[in-house]
């Protein structure tokens, strides 16, 4: 079992380790040509650079630590009309950029994903916000197969929700405009509003199904288990690679700090339920979604990787996570 983080690695006052920069498309525009594309070559290159020194710290952890949802901003603006046509004048100088992270990666056995934002929504019923979407997940297939994925289903993951009026039939019709590279990197999750487990299984025979044991217990009152007839069917999506889950928990202060939080009791709105919380600070919990031992885990809290760690030393404490460090120590006794 891996334990991933999103996006941002920092230090223990908080602050960012290897930050990505980012601007607006407001100071983007209100520049001329050539400070444009000086400024979106300065903070894509900063961006690749911060993501390999990232990358390089990882490969230093243990391996159930080795894995990152990389931010949406490496490349700023990519999709804005204006920004496009520049990135075409000096991406193929950073290639190389680019394919030293991914070879990093899977030298070290480092899993990568990129989760796209709200506003991709491919069952739109609004054929403009899916041109939009489409854009969208082609910039971050461009992304990944610049850093050597897409050749094989799932060897990076892109995942986004399957939210919009359009429902199932708008969400097949879009992906089957997809590249083929996006059609294997691509995951789909249900929500917490509109978009159930059981809406989302439906493109289960299209694409890997993300669980969102959260945003389950928001929409459905139900703390699924692993043993659950549809979690089986979450799995068999995956086509024998390794399913990702994503966990994260109510804010401090919403839910109790001990036991299994009852949305009637708790007489809180599901959209104050939503939040995430800084840390994971309810062990029952904690060792509900370590149940889950088919799954790597995508740790969705506000502080990232200083809440993770701590999980990760419970799940050892509890034996519900392999400890790497103790099982070399014993091999190298047995050896000698």
């Amino acid at each position: 079992m891996k334990l991933g983080f999103a996006c941002k690695y920092l230090n223990s006052d908080g602050k960012q380790f290897f930050p990505f920069r980012a601007t607006t498309r407001k100071r983007f525009l209100s520049l001329p040509h050539a400070e444009r594309h000086q400024l979106v070559h300065e903070i894509t290159v900063t961006n690749l650079n911060n993501l390999y020194l990232t990358l390089e710290h990882l490969a230093t952890l243990p391996a159930p630590l080795r894995m990152m949802r990389i931010g949406s901003d490496l490349l700023p603006l990519y999709t804005v009309p204006e920004a496009t046509p520049l990135f075409a004048e000096f991406l193929p100088e950073l290639y190389p950029l680019f394919a030293r992270c991914g070879e990093l990666a899977r030298a070290h056995d480092i899993r990568l994903s990129f989760h796209p934002g709200q506003y991709t929504v491919l069952a739109s019923d609004n054929p403009d916000v899916v041109v939009r979407a489409l854009e969208d997940v082609e910039y971050h297939t461009l992304c990944a197969c610049l850093m050597g994925y897409g050749k094989t289903f799932q060897d990076f993951k892109i995942n986004i929700h399957m939210n919009g009026k359009a429902g199932f039939d708008g969400f097949k019709q879009s992906f089957n405009q997809l590249s083929p590279e996006a059609r294997l990197m691509l995951t789909v999750e249900n929500d917490e509003i509109s978009c159930s487990l059981d809406d989302v299984l439906q493109a289960a025979s299209l694409c890997p199904v993300v669980l969102d044991i959260h945003h389950h217990w928001v929409k459905e009152s139900e703390f699924i288990q692993p043993d659950d007839a549809r979690v089986a069917r979450v799995i068999d999506s995956w086509r024998g690679v390794r399913p990702v889950l994503h966990y994260s928990i109510s804010q401090e202060g919403m839910i109790p700090e001990q036991g299994w939080p009852d949305q009637q009791q708790l007489g809180v709105s599901k959209s104050k339920l939503r939040a995430h919380s800084d840390f994971f600070f309810n062990p029952t919990l904690n060792g509900w979604a370590l149940s889950f031992q088919a799954f790597d885990i995508m740790c969705e809290v506000k502080m990232k990787n200083l809440a993770r760690e701590p999980l990760y030393q419970w799940g050892i404490a509890q034996k519900l996570i392999r400890n790497p460090l103790a099982e070399a120590t014993r091999e190298s006794a047995n050896v000698k």
